[in-house]
């Protein structure tokens, strides 16, 4: 799936399938419903259900959204990526278009 095929997805009521815990919790994030309700469970739980790395970096973004900077560091830290300075949405781009490459055969 190209980042453009993901981004398209969002027109969607679920993710694509298959993509796992950390694109699935930028895709919920990114549904700008997850501040009050059940996207916000499910972006958060994919999230922190996802032990690897990816999963960490995905964590980062949405305490980086909720406006939680150290929480945020925490995760960029245990993901081993820095600190992000980028405006939100590219941001969700970048780390987008690094997980989906990672998925690629």
């Amino acid at each position: 799936m190209t980042p453009a095929e993901f981004e398209s997805s969002l027109a969607q009521p679920e993710p694509p399938p298959g993509i796992g815990g950390a694109l699935g919790a930028l895709w919920w994030a990114a549904k700008d419903n997850w501040q009050i309700g059940p996207g916000w469970a499910a972006a958060h739980e994919l999230a922190q259900s996802d032990e690897s790395r990816s999963g960490a970096w995905a964590h980062a973004h949405l305490h980086r959204i909720e406006g939680d900077l150290a929480n945020a560091g925490y995760w960029y830290r245990q993901a081993r990526q820095p600190e992000s300075r980028a405006p939100l949405p590219e941001e969700w781009r970048q780390i987008s278009a690094a997980l989906l490459d990672r998925l690629a055969p």
